[in-house]
């Protein structure tokens, strides 16, 4: 309930501006009913069907930002919005599924995009929202990060998983007791 309030203040304020969800029929009206109880007319929170993964990834590129989840933080949906070149405002908690989200921004180069209270998240979120400059440079920013971005460097991290690999059945083979392995800094 307080995310959805937050959500719903931010539409209260940014003027045709829309909450688009996954279509959850079980959800639907009782998100509308809520959304009205603060203000909100039902049609602006749009209910998208689920599509295949091309069809989802080309859909998501119309959105202007993602507005994560609290408690439990967007994971694969972060990735996706990220690759896609949406930027996410996340506000991350105490929890490891509180803070998916900010590792992936964080990895992409985006730390200022994570928030750490529902009352920063709220001033990001509208602040982004209202501000079409900022939304457009910081998606032009998040484009150009994405080719040299850790999360997805596929093959740096392959590399790094067998050398980690490497280093584990090397402590093996001299007998020596597992323990904790960290990598060594590359140059970027």
């Amino acid at each position: 309930p307080e995310v959805l309030g937050v959500w719903c203040d931010v539409l209260a304020q940014v003027p045709g501006s829309v909450l688009w969800l996954l279509k959850d029929e079980r959800a639907e009206g009782n998100l509308r009913l809520e959304a009205m109880a603060r203000g909100i007319a039902p049609h602006r929170l749009v209910f998208a069907p689920d599509l295949p993964q091309a069809e989802h990834l080309a859909r998501l590129q119309c959105a202007d930002l993602v507005l994560d989840t609290a408690p439990y933080n967007a994971h694969t949906t972060a990735s996706d919005a990220l690759w896609v070149g949406v930027p996410l405002v996340t506000c991350a908690g105490a929890t490891f599924a509180s803070r998916v989200a900010g590792s992936l921004l964080r990895a992409m180069g985006l730390p200022e995009l994570v928030t750490h209270s529902l009352d920063d998240y709220s001033a990001l979120a509208l602040a982004l929202a209202s501000d079409s400059e900022r939304l457009i440079a910081l998606r032009a920013k998040l484009v150009g990060l994405r080719a040299g971005a850790a999360l997805f460097n596929v093959a740096g991290y392959t590399r790094d998983l067998e050398a980690l690999y490497d280093a584990m059945w090397q402590r093996h083979t001299a007998g020596l007791a597992p323990q904790g392995l960290d990598l060594p800094q590359r140059p970027c």
